[in-house]
C-alpha cells in the first residue's frame, strides 16, 4: 500500500458486509472470549480506560462499556464515527465514550495519561507502515495494562488462494487486485507482529485464529450442518495448532511488563 486506507467512501457497505454477517459473528465470539481473559488479568479499583484505536463501530468496546468501563474511540473515517455515535447513543453509553476523529497514529496527542487496555483490530493491514503505528499505541499502555491486537493473516491469505487454485497469483507474489475493495490485499506475518509486541515490552499471553475453517468451506455442501455448529467448532479449534495459524485473522493479547 502507498497510503493508509480511509473507509469514508465504503462505511455503510463495510458495516453490512463485515459486521452484519456470519464472518462478523465468528469474529465477535472468539475475540470476546479473549477479551474476557484480558479483563480478568487487568484489574483496577476504578473502571478501566479502554483505547479503541481505529475502532470503527466499536462493537467490542461497547461490550466493555456495558460492563462499566470508559472508552476512547478514534477513527480516520468521519463516516464510521458518525455510525458509531448512533450505535453508542442507542445503547445508552454516550457518557462512557469519547470519540476522536484522527488516525490511530495520532491519537496519543489527545490522551493525557496511560490507558489500561488498547484495542487495535483489523487496522494494520490497511496501513502503509504498520509497525510504528502499533508500537506508538503500545507506548500509551500503562505497566500491567494489556494490548488486544487483531490482524489479517498472510498465511491464511496464501492458503485461501492455494485451495481456490489461484496458483499463478501466488507464484507472482499475489499482486494487488482492485476489485476486492473490502478485502486487504496483503496480510501480516504472525511472527513479525508477535516480535513487534514483545519489542515494546509486552509478554504475549494468548493467540487465537479468527475463522480457522469457515472461509475455506466449499460453497457446495457435502454435509449437513448449522451455523451454530460452525460457531461452536470455530470456538473449540481457534486456539489449537495448526488451526490457529490458518485463521484468516489472528487475534493476540499481551500484558505490558
Amino acid at each position: 500500500m502507498t497510503g493508509d486506507r480511509n473507509f469514508d467512501d465504503l462505511a455503510h457497505k463495510f458495516v453490512k458486509n463485515i459486521y452484519g454477517s456470519g464472518k462478523g459473528d465468528i469474529r465477535q465470539r472468539v475475540v470476546w472470549e479473549d477479551i474476557e481473559q484480558i479483563l480478568k488479568t487487568v484489574t483496577s479499583e476504578h473502571p478501566l480506560h479502554i483505547l479503541d484505536a481505529g475502532g470503527g463501530l466499536g462493537q467490542l468496546s461497547r461490550q466493555m462499556a456495558r460492563l462499566g468501563h470508559r472508552v476512547t474511540l478514534c477513527d480516520i473515517s468521519s463516516e464510521m464515527l458518525a455510525l458509531a455515535q448512533k450505535e453508542i447513543d442507542a445503547d445508552g453509553l454516550t457518557d462512557q465514550y469519547r470519540l476522536i476523529h484522527c488516525p490511530a497514529q495520532s491519537v496519543g496527542q489527545h490522551i493525557d495519561e496511560p490507558v489500561d487496555i488498547v484495542l487495535f483490530h483489523a487496522v494494520m493491514e490497511w496501513l502503509a507502515d504498520p509497525k510504528p503505528v502499533l508500537q506508538s499505541l503500545l507506548d500509551i499502555v500503562r505497566v500491567g495494562g494489556a494490548a488486544s491486537v487483531m490482524f489479517y493473516n498472510q498465511h491464511g491469505l496464501v492458503f485461501k488462494n492455494l485451495i481456490c487454485g489461484n496458483l499463478e497469483h501466488v507464484m507472482n507474489g499475489m499482486p494487488h487486485k482492485k476489485r476486492f475493495k473490502l478485502q486487504p490485499q496483503k496480510g501480516l506475518l504472525p511472527e513479525d507482529v508477535y516480535l513487534w509486541i514483545e519489542e515494546s515490552g509486552f509478554d504475549v499471553k494468548g493467540k487465537t485464529g479468527v475463522r480457522t475453517f469457515h472461509d475455506y468451506m466449499q460453497k457446495t455442501r457435502t454435509g449437513e450442518y448449522t451455523f451454530e455448529q460452525v460457531l461452536e467448532l470455530e470456538s473449540q479449534l481457534c486456539r489449537q495448532e495448526p488451526y490457529l495459524s490458518l485463521g484468516r485473522y489472528i487475534h493476540t493479547w499481551a500484558v505490558k511488563q
